[in-house]
């Protein structure tokens, strides 16, 4: 039986089949948040089955050691029966001999549970979120995203845990009920009924205590969201002195989730303070009881020892009742954020598999009449930034710029009427971006690859041929190797052609071990210019057939710019290769330039050329160069 790491299968192309031994998290069923926690405890049965036997076992001694107990007292001490008193307390030894045992496995099995429940969803959160790549920003906020991937799957794991716990528990009340019973019917019956009473008496509890939740679980995802922002742009934001306004708005963020927090903190006290008190009067009335019966003759003096026993004992299992409901509404609570983001889907259709897209044609942007002619190096320069990435994006067939993410859950300070109506609001508004976003990602698109539009084609294909790399790619934690070759299919003179082209020797040279040296997430540990190389030669080191690049040398100063010029010319010789930039260094290299205004290429020639003929050209490209001067790679 394998089981962890859990074999998480959802959302691939299903070109690798079905696992060698099993399928785990394969189809999430996505119809509310009840089902999918149901759905991802069923993925774990095995596991859950053997640890609710193993559970049982583990109450068994304090549901019968009482029982045993009185034995030992009427049968043995007040009888003196000595021989019965030594075969009764080794039975109550042996007794607690199994629970210490199914104890320590119990516990082994519970954290293989609680792993397997946390780790499960937040690799179908990781493989979603890979499905969706590009299109992930604009259908949820990346802030919840992680929240999702880490607070949330915690809270499936400690849903595995506790399931089994109940289990035990519940088998243990139905014991100590029989044992009641099989001594006094008006007592056990007391038992049977007063468990569950108490829960449902605390049951009115439980739903401010979950809105109390909810909104500390929304600020939390609005603080990590806000954190990851200042994270991803900490050099702007030092650029441009916004440090101290930033970590204001953290500060008060934070503030507003401790507020939340001990709001929560507060019912959670009043609902474990209500369970002790209604635990602490159960007990109470039983042993009450109990001494009655025992001035009456009804129980003997073991009897009621017995029943002291099953009293003190009941205040864990009516505990463990209150912490599955807890869990239970906490996971309700991350499972509706779940739900809802595993619910997204990329809006590219098939396409036709039959079309081929062919990697040595011209690429044709109809609606901007931008023309990258095969084999050549083509520059696009544009006054306004936005337009010409708006325009490398839809070369790659990418979706434009988000107008801004939807988040996967409403403030939950809402309640009733008014929080189902924003709930409501909000799932209209992730329909309207998903159609939005179906509109533009399928049918003709008006970019074609050797005369194929790239819109009737596989969006696999289109990746395959055509890659478009910016300045803000990231780069992940790894070794040197690992994140210029994630795939591992490069030789090592491969590897260090893509380094020389993006004249980015000095990471190699800077880096502790060379290829094996450790280079941070987003590469935090490298300057500006030395990250904008690394993600130049990664992409230059996969030889795509058509190649954007989205200024890829802003970072860095002119005279490395003008190498990159140079070698990146070199490299790339005989294919396809786009740049956006307004750089004289890397305009001087192309082989065409093309200038864009409104949207739509209005000139277009070599670099000299347009510098002596086109005032407008002129303008953006000086303006350029006064910047140039002013940049360093930092």
């Amino acid at each position: 039986m394998h089981d962890f790491p859990p074999l998480v299968h959802a959302y691939s192309d299903g070109a690798a089949g079905a696992p060698e031994r099993g399928e785990l998290f394969r189809h999430p069923d996505l119809r509310g948040p009840k089902r999918f926690l149901v759905w991802l405890l069923r993925q774990q049965w095995q596991v859950l089955a053997v640890a609710c036997l193993v559970s049982m076992l583990e109450w068994l001694p304090g549901s019968v050691g009482p029982y045993v107990i009185g034995r030992v007292i009427d049968d043995g001490i007040r009888a003196g029966d000595s021989q019965t008193t030594v075969r009764l307390l080794l039975v109550l030894l042996g007794l607690v001999l199994l629970g210490v045992g199914a104890g320590v496995v119990y516990h082994t099995l519970v954290v293989r549970s609680w792993l397997i429940g946390m780790y499960g969803p937040m690799k179908l959160v990781t493989r979603k979120s890979t499905q969706l790549g590009s299109v992930l920003s604009r259908r949820s906020p990346t802030g919840e995203v992680l929240s999702v991937s880490a607070s949330d799957s915690d809270e499936f794991g400690g849903l595995s845990q506790i399931v089994s716990e109940a289990v035990g528990a519940f088998i243990a009340t139905l014991v100590i009920a029989g044992l009641v019973l099989t001594t006094s019917v008006p007592l056990g019956l007391l038992v049977l009924v007063a468990a569950p009473m108490i829960v449902l008496l605390v049951v009115p509890l439980f739903r401010p205590l979950q809105r109390r939740e909810e909104t500390e679980r929304t600020r939390s995802s609005e603080l990590t969201g806000l954190a990851t922002d200042i994270v991803a742009g900490l050099r702007i934001l030092r650029g441009i002195g916004g440090e101290r306004t930033f970590g204001r708005n953290y500060a008060a963020q934070s503030d507003r989730t401790r507020q939340a927090g001990v709001s929560a903190g507060v019912w959670q006290a009043v609902v474990d303070s209500a369970g002790v008190l209604l635990s602490g009067l159960f007990l109470v009335l039983l042993v009450w009881l109990g001494t009655r019966s025992v001035l009456t003759g009804g129980l003997s003096v073991g009897e009621l020892v017995s029943f002291a026993g099953y009293a003190v004992f009941m205040v864990w299992p009516v505990q463990s009742f209150f912490n599955f409901a807890q869990r239970w509404i906490r996971a309700i609570v991350s499972a509706r954020k779940a739900v809802t983001l595993l619910s997204e889907d990329p809006p590219w259709q098939a396409g036709d598999p039959s079309l081929v897209l062919p990697g040595d044609g011209a690429l044709v942007d109809e609606r901007s009449g931008f023309v990258a002619e095969p084999g050549r190096l083509t520059a696009l320069v544009s006054a306004v930034p936005e337009d010409s990435a708006a325009l490398a994006d839809r070369l790659g067939r990418y979706l434009p710029a988000s107008r801004g993410a939807v988040g996967l859950d409403v403030d939950a300070a809402l309640h009733g009427r008014a929080l189902r109506r924003a709930r409501e609001e909000q799932r209209e508004r992730r329909r309207a971006v998903d159609r939005e976003d179906q509109a533009v990602a399928n049918g003709r698109l008006g970019v074609s690859l050797g005369g194929v539009d790239l819109g009737e084609v596989p969006v696999r294909a289109v990746r395959e041929r055509v890659l478009v790399s910016d300045a803000s790619s990231s780069t992940f934690a790894g070794t040197l190797q690992s994140v210029l070759d994630p795939h591992g299919r490069l030789s090592r003179e491969q590897a260090e052609a893509a380094v020389h082209a993006a004249v980015a020797e000095d990471v190699y040279e800077a880096l502790p071990g060379g290829w094996q040296g450790v280079v941070e997430e987003r590469g935090r540990g490298l300057s500006g210019g030395q990250r904008q190389r690394l993600v130049l030669a990664r992409a230059l080191a996969l030889e795509p057939d058509v190649l954007v690049l989205v200024e890829p040398t802003s970072a860095v100063d002119a005279h490395t710019e003008a190498e990159i010029g140079v070698r990146l010319r070199r490299a790339r010789r005989g294919r396809t290769t786009v740049v956006v930039t307004a750089s004289p260094l890397l305009l001087h290299q192309a082989d065409a330039v093309a200038l864009l205004h409104h949207g739509r290429v209005v000139e277009t020639g070599t670099h000299e050329e347009l510098l002596h003929g086109s005032a407008a050209y002129r303008r953006v490209v000086t303006r350029s160069a006064v910047d140039q001067w002013e940049a360093s790679d930092v």
